[in-house]
Formats: C-alpha cells, sequence, structure tokens
C-alpha cells in the first residue's frame, strides 16, 4: 500500500464518521460535539486527502515509509484529537492533557510533511519529459 492509497482510504472513512456525527447531532438536537466534528472534517477529510493527491503526484516519496509514517500520525492524532475533544465539550475536563498530547501528535506529523514540501528539490524526482515533433 503507499501513502495517497492509505490517504485517500482513511479520509473517506473519516469523513463518513464525520457525516455520521453531524446527522447524530442534528437528530439529537445536540450540537455540544460541533468541534469535534469539525476537528474530524478538517483533519481527517480534507487533509488527509490533500495528502493523499500530494502523495500520488510524487511517486518516489508515495512509496517511502516516512510518508507512510506521516499518515499514520496524522490518523492516529486526528482519532484521538477528535474523541479528547468532544470529551472535553461533554465536560470530560480530564481529556485536556489527551488532547494536548494528540495535537503535538498532529504538529509531529505536520512537520514531517512540511520537511516532505521544503525539502531540496534535487532530492525530488523529476517528472515525465514531453517531447514534441515538428510538425510537417
Amino acid at each position: 500500500m503507499t501513502a495517497s492509497s492509505l490517504s485517500f482510504r482513511l479520509a473517506v472513512l473519516f469523513v463518513v464518521a464525520g457525516m455520521a456525527m453531524g446527522i447524530g447531532m442534528a437528530a439529537s438536537q445536540d450540537h455540544s460535539i460541533m468541534p469535534a466534528h469539525a476537528h474530524l472534517n478538517l483533519l481527517g477529510w480534507v487533509s488527509l486527502f490533500l495528502f493523499g493527491i500530494y502523495y500520488e503526484r510524487r511517486p518516489a516519496l508515495n512509496a517511502s515509509r516516512t510518508a507512510m509514517v506521516q499518515v499514520v500520525l496524522w490518523s492516529v492524532g486526528t482519532v484521538v484529537l477528535t474523541v479528547a475533544v468532544a470529551a472535553i465539550h461533554l465536560g470530560y475536563t480530564a481529556a485536556d492533557p489527551i488532547a494536548a498530547i494528540a495535537s503535538l501528535v498532529i504538529l509531529a506529523a505536520m512537520l514531517i510533511f512540511a520537511y516532505f514540501v521544503f525539502r531540496p528539490a534535487p532530492v525530488v524526482e523529476a517528472g515525465p519529459t514531453m517531447r514534441m515533433t515538428a510538425a510537417e
């Protein structure tokens, strides 16, 4: 499995879970976990899908172990943060340190991704070259 395929698959799972949370809040008329719902949709659906697009466009990076680690760290951090934020908004203040740790895990994953984006150009593989021929 590649980093992009894992990102895309997890993004879809997260958006389904986020939609279920939204439907549950609407049905119960209790929107107290809306911040957790927003975190799950932004971190789980949007960010992971964008990571997948980035990795898919860079085949060597897409197959790398470090990219997989980045996606897994991001995903685990997202799940833990979402649960912790929901718990906090339901009145369980003991979840504050858990949310803080999960935020740091997500930050670490973003720093790994930032390295991929900002690393020197020679390390990034070149795309296919287009050849043109003269028209006759």
